[in-house]
């Protein structure tokens, strides 16, 4: 079946959960005032991110990469009563923007907002994530991983995102960037410590469970 890329991406909106509200001022306000608002994970993988959270009903999950906050407050709907979602990015131009949606929204207790480097951070945050969140730095992912890894419980689930790179890991000379991506999912794809799988959607997103 050949459909267009926006029927598709309509139909499946139109056959999932609305976005509750926030996210879609946020959904909307990204796009006016944001060059690079194809980042946002948006409507359709933003229920994704909730179902899989919900699923998982984490008491601490790990985002690393904020962005606007759109997949951290899809990711806070599956969190325990006492429960934390711990987001990390490093653009300070974003902060107060984000932060204020974080104080809107019925999770804004549970949201801790860091801003800097994920590498210095994670090591600050104590304790296990039963979710993590990878969508930041692409050239930085396995470093991400594997400084997370030790710290799943089983059962436990990392996402990865981007890992279809605009289709362009099918390329037959892929250039520098896509190797990356390749590279990593190589590297997941052999992983024993996990079970695995993409889902193709969006630009796909890497599931991966501890054993």
């Amino acid at each position: 079946m050949n459909m267009p890329d926006e029927k598709y991406s309509e139909y499946l909106e139109s056959t999932c959960d609305q976005e509750p509200a926030l996210l879609k001022k946020i959904n909307r306000e990204t796009y006016l005032k944001e060059t690079k608002a194809h980042m946002l994970s948006g409507h359709f993988q933003g229920r994704v991110l909730s179902m899989l959270s919900k699923l998982v009903a984490p008491k601490q999950i790990l985002e690393i990469g904020t962005f606007t906050g759109y997949a951290t407050l899809a990711l806070a709907e599956g969190l325990r009563a006492d429960g934390i979602i711990h987001t990390i990015d490093i653009d300070e131009e974003l902060h107060d923007r984000v932060q204020h949606y974080f104080d809107q929204a019925d999770q804004r207790e549970q949201i801790c907002y860091h801003l800097g480097d994920a590498i210095d951070v994670i090591p600050t945050i104590e304790g296990q994530f039963e979710l993590v969140f990878i969508d930041a730095d692409k050239k930085r992912n396995k470093i991400y991983y594997e400084m997370v890894i030790d710290r799943i419980p089983s059962g436990g689930l990392i996402l990865v995102d981007n890992v279809l790179w605009k289709g362009r890991v099918l390329d037959e000379a892929p250039d520098s960037q896509t190797k990356q991506i390749l590279e990593l999912n190589t590297f997941l794809a052999a992983d024993q410590r996990v079970e695995k799988l993409i889902l193709p959607i969006r630009d796909g997103l890497f599931v991966l469970r501890k054993k």
